[in-house]
């Protein structure tokens, strides 16, 4: 950018920080809103189409392999490779995963890093830490999930929810956060949402989006509603195919619409496409580069959904971005180049991991895509008028975030100051606290027969804990153990094996008959084969079907033997249907146990100390929950949950 253009928007900064004192908040903002738009477009002018593209693309590179080396492994640490892509493309954002924020101070630094290789526009740093059970960060606050915070009902934790993330995002240098899915789970068959929605409810949906959306955008970061127009009924996931939502458009209004609406009202950032088909709004159809077939264009590539039903009729007029491309309900059925080019049409701003990049040698992807939309701008497919609009929001958005603010360019802390701040910041106390008390607040009793909870054991007592894996198994026991460390139940001995790929046998039944109390998770994501019709098979002895069949043999046995047993749904909370017989059963909404020498979520923790009666169970079902055995009914409704003396709660 030349140093005129620089100096204006720096006094353009200035200006809108100055004109509007005294004037009220709603003024303030669409005023504000106005400058930023007129310094955007201004500064959009100033570039060159190739600037302007390498804005609307965003690569991941979450592994690299350096000229020399073998393999690829996690980029963690900036380098000149990836540094020369950022240039050379004029890339106006970067989108971490897991294996590049492994440390608090190693996040900043490579945060730091690839802004400082991004030499004119800052860009959006980006991430998926929707809390629960897809965050990224392998140092900052989990967070027990949205359908937690269903159970939980509170405004204020889903506020909160937002703000510690945010917090923490905006200490390591990410300034984008993709999150909350708004998706409305109202399919218990979906694969690949499920917990990660807040509820089936599209109200609740809404209301707490809202207020996490609210939390983020509080600590400045930008914030993104996902996965729109809904990927919430969908029986497959688009990581592997490519689904489809068959309602009519009135009753997309009125479920799935519902919360993205809301969002856009309450002036969401930004919102991320789903590669969903969706033929009530739009049943073009496209020959798959697959196999041949004609399949419909997904949302993400529908001009028909992006434009005319998102922007012209919902009133959306923020940033979208995909998700990603790579995913094969886009890659498997659309060419690399074409896809890109068919979603800027449609009316997408930012293209997400338009092209595997892991090395120098497969740069050539993404130059591929690169040159392919320069090449349909200069050929009139891309009319320039949607590369100007995309940039300009891209950059208003930029300039609202406060990610390119020339004015300031020069006042950034050191970057030992970074990282002292974000030590503090990033997995705090206060931020645990404030996360335990979120996950307490969701778990749900759903049966408590003959008082079987809570539990009240005597010194020495055994409790037996059956998980289906090690890390599970790991943070229920290690709560246990604190507990009676803290003297808040009385010392037990402590038993526990995983038992995912596993059969029931002799053995298994002689650690329950040696025990007192046996505490069996649960993690049945999909009903598997021991389920038929509505007949449960329990004499199946199958190891591969270990997801229904163990536990339920575990929870027959324990109970013929008079053993105190209770069923903890560990994720979907659809799975307690197979296990109608328990006595005592109960939800938490994440499955992530202890591992790395740290608790991944406090649900499993939280579903313990409910259990020992440390807390009392305060959740109620943010979905239903339909029955295995009677096809067709439900077994549980909506906003169901019980008191510890198996009465509703209110």
């Amino acid at each position: 950018m030349k140093k005129t253009h620089l100096l204006t928007y720096g006094l353009v900064s200035a200006l809108v920080l100055s004109a509007f004192t005294g004037l009220k908040p709603a003024v303030q903002a669409e005023e504000s809103g106005s400058r930023l738009a007129e310094a955007a477009e201004r500064a959009a002018d100033s570039m060159t189409l190739e600037e302007k593209v390498g804005q609307m693309l965003m690569p991941d590179f979450r592994n690299w392999k350096k000229q020399g080396e073998e393999k690829a492994t996690g980029f963690t640490e900036m380098n000149q490779e990836v540094g020369g892509i950022i240039k050379k493309y004029h890339l106006g954002g970067v989108i971490l995963f897991a294996e590049n924020v492994v440390d608090t101070e190693q996040t900043v630094r490579l945060a730091d890093g690839l802004q400082k290789a991004s030499e004119n526009i800052p860009l959006f740093v980006t991430i998926d830490q929707e809390g629960g059970i897809v965050t990224r960060l392998q140092s900052g606050t989990n967070l027990p999930g949205n359908m937690a915070l269903g159970a939980g009902r509170s405004k204020k934790n889903a506020y909160n929810a937002g703000s510690i993330t945010g917090k923490e995002l905006d200490s390591l240098g990410i300034n984008v956060n993709f999150a909350p899915s708004l998706d409305v789970n109202n399919n218990p068959a979906n694969p690949v949402i499920g917990v990660r929605s807040f509820s089936s409810n599209p109200e609740l949906v809404a209301s707490l989006g809202v207020q996490t959306i609210k939390g983020l955008q509080d600590q400045n970061i930008a914030t993104t509603a996902k996965h729109f127009p809904g990927h919430g009924d969908t029986a497959v996931d688009s990581h592997y195919g490519l689904p489809m939502v068959t309602h009519n458009k009135e009753r997309l209004k009125k479920v799935e619409l519902y919360p993205f609406q809301k969002a856009i009202e309450q002036d969401v950032d930004m919102i991320m496409t789903a590669h969903v088909q969706f033929p009530s709004i739009d049943d073009t159809t496209y020959t798959s580069k697959k196999d041949g077939q004609q399949i419909m264009v997904p949302a993400t590539l529908s001009r028909k959904v992006l434009t005319d039903l998102l922007k012209d009729e919902m009133g959306f007029e923020g940033v979208v971005v995909t998700d990603a491309l790579n995913m094969k309900a886009i890659a498997d059925n659309f060419g690399q180049t074409e896809a890109v080019i068919m979603a800027i049409n449609a009316g997408v701003d930012i293209a997400l991991m338009p092209a595997p990049v892991t090395s120098l040698e497969t740069e050539k992807n993404l130059e591929e895509v690169y040159n392919g939309v320069v090449e349909a701008v200069k050929s009139g497919e891309i009319p320039m008028s949607e590369i100007d609009d995309s940039v300009e929001k891209i950059l208003e958005l930029k300039m609202k975030r406060g990610i390119y603010d020339p004015g300031a360019a020069d006042s950034q802390s050191s970057i030992e100051d970074k990282i002292s701040k974000a030590k503090k910041t990033v997995g705090s106390m206060k931020h645990y606290h404030m996360e335990k008390e979120m996950a307490l607040d969701a778990v749900t009793l759903l049966k408590n027969e003959n008082r079987t909870l809570p539990f009240k054991p005597k010194k020495n007592e055994k409790v037996l804990i059956l998980a289906p894996f090690e890390d599970q198994a790991e943070a229920m026991r290690r709560t246990i153990t604190e507990l009676y460390s803290k003297q808040r139940i009385n010392r037990v001995k402590i038993e526990s094996l995983s038992f995912s790929g596993k059969v029931f046998d002799k053995a298994i039944a002689k650690e329950i008959d040696q025990a007192d109390y046996v505490i069996t998770g649960s993690y049945v994501v999909k009903n598997d084969p021991a389920v038929n019709d509505g007949v449960i098979d329990d004499t199946i002895t199958d190891s591969s079907k270990w997801a229904t069949v163990f536990p339920r043999a575990a929870m027959n046995y324990s109970q013929k033997q008079d053993k105190k047993f209770v069923l903890m749904s560990l994720r979907n909370p659809y799975d307690t249907a197979n296990f109608e017989e328990a006595k005592a059963v109960i939800a938490v909404y994440g499955f992530k146990g202890y591992s790395n020498g740290r608790f991944r979520q406090p649900n499993i923790p939280a579903g313990i100390e409910t259990i020992f009666g440390l807390s009392q169970p305060k959740g109620k079902l943010p979905v239903e929950i339909p029955s295995v055995t009677d096809p067709g009914e439900l077994l549980y409704d909506y906003g169901y949950g019980l008191n510890v003396n198996g009465k509703p709660l209110k």
